[in-house]
């Protein structure tokens, strides 16, 4: 029995281990615990990597990461599960097979195809399993602009053509999708990410932060959407508490590493959950 009878919300990472903890289910881990989230990990490959880029990958066995998610789910449960890093076509049916199986909802998906350093994570041959098997599952996807071009086959230069992107992801079927725009810089200072569901297109802006503290950055927002629908806020607001919380894990990291440092994700963030509950958790 524990000391609470007041069972936090629980989130589960499926996703690549990043040695330097700045990133994959480190990152994500960070950001659960700092929102308030129990988390919990799936484990699909074991990357060697520091700020500087990735030196080796090694893929998890698809019979234990479906074990992973089993073990996790039937003991504990999930309020909600995000996918990062899935190397190849193999782990994303295995981590689809998974997700409909035992019905886990909702599920936040970060397309990383590429590290911040360069490293291709994603081998080409799984680009279509993801966009066939994993998309349509979403409730959310999150690429940045890269990401996007390459699921949707559409050339972005512009705020306008990330719209057609994210339409384009909720007809592959996703519910909804953010393309995140800070690969698209116009010189006015500013980032924007566009959010896109079958209410309508968001724009979330916020002011460019001039840093190499961003080793990281894509996969704590999605793990910090991942906290917040785990929460119960609806999904707008948790889109946009997470581009909040990333912004300020940004602005307060500290030097770590000679390459692309990561965020402070136990920066003290400035809003209050339970000020932003859409629902009462039952």
């Amino acid at each position: 029995m524990g000391m609470s009878s007041e069972t936090p919300p629980c989130a589960l990472t499926i996703a690549g281990s990043d040695s330097g903890g700045g990133a994959g289910i480190q990152a994500d881990l960070k950001t659960f615990a700092a929102l308030g989230v129990y988390g919990m990990s799936a484990v699909t490959a074991i990357t060697a990597q520091n700020t500087l880029g990735v030196t080796a990958v090694a893929e998890v066995p698809l019979e234990v990461i479906d074990d992973q998610i089993e073990a996790v789910v039937t003991d504990i449960g999930v309020d909600a599960v995000k996918t990062g890093m899935l190397s190849s076509s193999g782990i994303v049916e295995c981590v689809s097979n998974a997700v409909k199986r035992l019905e886990l909802s909702p599920l936040v998906v970060d397309p990383v195809m590429v590290a911040a350093s360069g490293a291709q994570l994603l081998q080409d041959e799984a680009v279509e399993s993801v966009k066939q098997r994993l998309i349509p599952l979403a409730a959310v996807v999150t690429p940045n602009v890269p990401e996007a071009e390459v699921l949707t086959g559409l050339e972005i230069d512009s705020v306008e053509d990330m719209e057609l992107a994210g339409g384009e992801l909720l007809v592959m079927g996703a519910e909804a999708a953010v393309v995140k725009g800070g690969h698209l810089d116009d010189g006015s200072g500013r980032v924007t990410d566009v959010l896109v569901t079958r209410d309508g297109v968001k724009h979330i802006t916020s002011f460019r932060i001039e840093t190499t503290s961003n080793h990281g950055t894509g996969c704590t927002f999605a793990s910090a959407i991942a906290a917040h629908l785990a929460h119960g806020l609806a999904l707008a607001d948790a889109v946009d508490l997470a581009q909040r919380y990333v912004w300020q894990a940004m602005a307060n990291a500290k030097a770590i590493g000679q390459g692309n440092g990561p965020l402070n994700h136990m920066y003290a963030h400035d809003y209050d959950l339970s000020d932003h509950k859409s629902k009462v958790r039952s």
